[in-house]
């Protein structure tokens, strides 16, 4: 079965999915989204139809370990996932995964503007990957 990172914000949502044997990223978008039910009633679909078995949430932490608002929205935000999957949600520490995702893409000659379109599904591959390589 494959896993879904999920990269949750509060106007876009980056996503990726892993391969059917759960090793390697695959297939990454951004989904804009504001409303947190929408979104995660949309996240559903998208697992199911992708036959996901497993979602990760990116856990946003402060650089010392501590938890701040992002968090526990992110925390409220897994809880709706569960309701509207059925599927196990794992939160996963997303320390500096927007930061690395900003880089990836400059090292990829994308421009400052370019970024916003791409980075939350940089950032969800980033979640997986570190995820799927524990």
């Amino acid at each position: 079965m494959r896993t879904m990172a999920i990269d949750y914000g509060d106007q876009r949502i980056g996503l990726a999915v892993s391969d059917l044997l759960g090793m390697l990223a695959g297939e990454a978008w951004t989904m804009q989204e504001w409303d947190m039910e929408r979104a995660a009633a949309r996240i559903a679909g998208e697992a199911k139809a992708r036959d996901v078995g497993t979602l990760v949430l990116g856990l946003p932490k402060n650089m010392d370990g501590s938890e701040g608002p992002r968090a526990g929205k992110s925390r409220a935000f897994r809880e709706l996932l569960i309701r509207e999957s059925g599927l196990p949600v794992v939160l996963w520490d997303e320390r500096r995964s927007s930061i690395e995702a900003h880089a990836i893409l400059h090292a990829a000659g994308k421009k400052e503007k370019q970024h916003r379109k791409n980075v939350d599904a940089v950032a969800a591959t980033l979640i997986l990957e570190g995820y799927l390589g524990r």
